[in-house]
């Protein structure tokens, strides 16, 4: 099986750049896209026949042109959730979850602190309140895998500065600790664990020519349950496709 996150920033203007056909190349089971910024019923009808042989179950955010999330699968007849049954987090658009044959699969996409952290404690209740749903799911036996854009750099080793960021949101200890809550809580990092000392990086920003010189943050991530880590073969991060300031993350399972 393999899986696909991608925060696209804009799925209209990705489809518009070609991108798309980087991900048909790649023939995945499941697509998960993170801030797609826009409804079903935006898309022209030549857009629309790019999935013809997918499976589309959308969440959008109620603000037009924000967030929102968008799973594409082979199989058609997966069940699909959207958001938590929180209303400040769902009007967002920013969770689907999708149960596959013996794991649930989250498409997420956490917000953003912002400079000014603004929204730093709407984005620790978010943290908190999606561990604890996925907490009930542990206890009840089932294997989770949270897949998407965590908006957050869990380690000195996921961001070219670390130092001058320590400030920042996206990497301020009380982030930071969420995501070690998570891997305390039966959650493991999949690439951490493949390339523990690898340098590579899922975003960066438009400014300051960035992405040409690798002056990025790894923000996207695999959360895979301890219990079903053993199924996974491989993750890679796909630095070298263009179409967005993220690039595309596959999770390769037996």
């Amino acid at each position: 099986m393999k899986i696909i996150t991608w925060n696209v920033n804009g799925f209209r203007a990705l489809l518009r750049k070609g991108a798309w056909e980087w991900v048909v190349s790649e023939s995945p089971d499941l697509v998960c896209l993170q801030e797609i910024k826009a409804r079903p019923d935006q898309l022209t009808t030549e857009q629309q026949t790019e999935f013809d042989l997918l499976a589309t179950h959308w969440n959008p955010a109620e603000r037009p042109g924000y967030s929102g999330v968008l799973t594409l699968s082979k199989e058609r007849k997966l069940i699909n959730i959207n958001g938590l049954g929180i209303k400040k987090f769902d009007r967002e658009g920013r969770i689907i979850q999708t149960r596959i044959d013996d794991f649930i699969l989250f498409n997420v996409y956490f917000p953003n602190g912002q400079r000014d952290k603004k929204r730093l404690k709407y984005k620790l209740d978010f943290y908190a309140k999606l561990l604890e749903h996925c907490d009930e799911l542990h206890s009840q036996g089932e294997q989770v895998i949270i897949c998407g854009d965590f908006n957050t750099a869990h380690s000195e080793i996921d961001l070219r500065n670390p130092k001058e960021n320590s400030k920042t949101s996206g990497f301020l200890p009380e982030e930071r600790a969420w995501v070690d809550k998570y891997i305390e809580h039966g959650f493991v990092d999949a690439y951490r664990v493949f390339y523990p000392e690898r340098v590579q990086y899922t975003w960066w920003t438009y400014r300051y020519n960035a992405r040409k010189r690798n002056i990025g943050w790894r923000l996207d991530y695999y959360l895979v349950s301890e219990k079903l880590f053993p199924m996974v073969e491989d993750v890679v991060i796909n630095d070298q496709v263009i179409g967005s300031d993220h690039c595309p993350v596959t999770l390769i399972m037996k």
